[in-house]
């Protein structure tokens, strides 16, 4: 294991010449012994010329979309501790230090960074309204580790970064690395940071709407594939009922008159009531297969050393 691990900064931009200078010289003068890298996600202004100014490494992505970016940083990128900032100069470099303390500390995988802030313009109502349901959500069904699941400021473990297997695209990215962590109950924790302004002329490519939908599909799609067993029943559970509401009627008419005036209707009740089964059977058998699926992961997770040899 080596004496002094070696930090990684990941800086994913696009179009963000603006604030670059300031989050390369902000997290070299907070963290002297990191590599800073920026990747390039298609700019068109000069970003990618500013940072290599300023010292960084600049790599880049041709795949538009944040988790398209962070997926090729871990990739690409070996270090001991990884320390993945936005590049729109929201977040307050001073904190990686604590925050890497923490990690090395307490052994944990993950160190989050949640937003605190007075400055309605930086966390816009819409979006803290937004962060503040998807987390719950993903609270209630993953478990309540971390209080703000769409901070952009983190900072990970090499074992953690080598065994994620990205699958999102754009701003998903950051619900798919808290359901990672939670799922295979790795040790987390969680700093208070500021969250500051953008820089005036700088615009946030997040997109209230559009993104959130695209965030709530990622749960969504996460909760088949993680907990199918609880998808599946919550689907048996409304067929169910739907499928009760439509013969209920039926068997009513029935015991009275010992007809069957809808008879189509009572055809698709049963009809209803077979997916109903087959929504609870699907759920039973993928849960088999999620759990396997979980064990590989774990083991993936446990065959990289905390450190690099």
């Amino acid at each position: 294991m080596a004496n002094t691990p070696r930090i990684a900064v990941l800086v994913p931009c696009r179009n963000e010449a603006i604030s670059i200078s300031r989050v390369v010289d902000d997290f070299r003068a907070a963290l002297p012994s990191a590599v800073i890298y920026v990747y390039n996600n298609n700019s068109t202004d000069n970003t990618e010329e500013i940072a290599r100014e300023h010292g960084a490494i600049v790599r880049r992505e041709t795949l538009p979309g944040k988790g398209n970016v962070v997926r090729r940083m871990f990739s690409d990128v070996e270090a001991d501790i990884y320390v993945l900032v936005d590049g729109d100069g929201t977040y307050d470099a001073r904190y990686a230090p604590q925050m890497i303390e923490l990690l090395l500390r307490e052994h944990l995988d993950m160190v989050n960074g949640a937003r605190i802030t007075d400055i309605e313009a930086a966390y816009r109502p819409g979006h803290r309204l937004g962060n503040s349901v998807l987390t719950g959500l993903v609270a209630k069904i993953f478990g309540s580790r971390i209080r703000d699941l769409l901070s952009g400021y983190r900072i990970f473990s090499r074992r953690f970064v080598k065994s994620f297997p990205a699958a999102s695209h754009g701003f998903e990215i950051e619900t798919e690395l808290t359901v990672h962590a939670l799922q295979l109950r790795m040790p987390l924790g969680e700093v208070d940071t500021p969250y500051r302004d953008r820089e005036e002329g700088s615009t946030s490519k997040l997109n209230t709407y559009a993104d959130g939908a695209r965030i709530l599909r990622t749960i969504i799609l996460l909760v088949k594939d993680e907990r199918p067993l609880l998808f599946f029943s919550l689907a048996a559970v409304f067929f169910f009922c739907l499928s009760i509401g439509l013969a209920l009627p039926i068997a009513l008419e029935f015991h009275r008159t010992h007809l069957v005036p809808r008879f189509p209707t009572a055809i698709l009740a049963m009809g209803i009531m077979l997916l109903a089964s087959l929504s609870l059977f699907c759920g039973l058998i993928l849960d088999s297969v999620a759990r396997g699926r979980a064990e590989v992961r774990r083991m993936r997770y446990l065959d990289v050393p905390f450190f690099e040899p």
